[in-house]
């Protein structure tokens, strides 16, 4: 949910599993026709990737944010855009919603934490593979070990501080919502 575009929160559900689970699954049967040179594999990859990964996509999203749902649109894509910037939304009656989908970013930001030394294990496996790759394997898969390494340590290296620029923005829109939310309550008293 965090590194999902905001356009696609425009989109109905099949959309959003559209706009999330095709780029995936095109970008898994690259890999899997520049190792092989199998076409039938690439197909079979992008077939099964695709719909899996836009799937849990769009209901790791709908939960995330269950709110988005009453919203139309152009609601939505307020709200996404002002949270992801840090900025006040400018319709006051979607201070809530900004208040929700950034508690949902942080959800989800915890939920990926555990994850995270999983990410190390694996880029340091895929790194001996490279090396071993390097010295044994033909050039198709030379290049999928040495891309996927690259990936892995580009994950590494710029997801953190990007997330955290994330969440530290998400912050600062619901602060902006509260102060919104209580500026538009009367005072109570007298």
């Amino acid at each position: 949910m965090i590194l999902v575009p905001g356009r696609l929160w425009q989109q109905s559900p099949v959309r959003m599993a559209l706009g999330t689970g095709l780029p995936a699954g095109v970008f898994f049967a690259a890999f899997v026709l520049v190792e092989s040179g199998s076409w039938p594999g690439a197909a079979v990859v992008f077939l099964v990737l695709s719909p899996l990964h836009g799937i849990r996509s769009a209901r790791r999203m709908g939960r995330a944010w269950p709110g988005a749902a009453d919203l139309d649109p152009a609601a939505r894509a307020a709200v996404v855009r002002a949270t992801r910037r840090g900025e006040a939304v400018g319709d006051p009656s979607l201070a809530p919603a900004v208040v929700e989908y950034a508690d949902g970013l942080y959800r989800i930001a915890e939920e990926d934490r555990p994850r995270r030394p999983l990410i190390l294990l694996v880029t340091v496996v895929a790194l001996a593979l490279a090396g071993y790759d390097t010295v044994t394997a033909p050039s198709g898969v030379l290049i999928t070990s040495w891309l996927a390494v690259a990936l892995l340590l580009a994950d590494l290296a710029w997801w953190p501080g990007r997330r955290a620029r994330l969440l530290a923005r998400a912050a600062r829109a619901r602060e902006l919502a509260g102060s919104a939310r209580n500026a538009d309550r009367p005072a109570s008293g007298c």
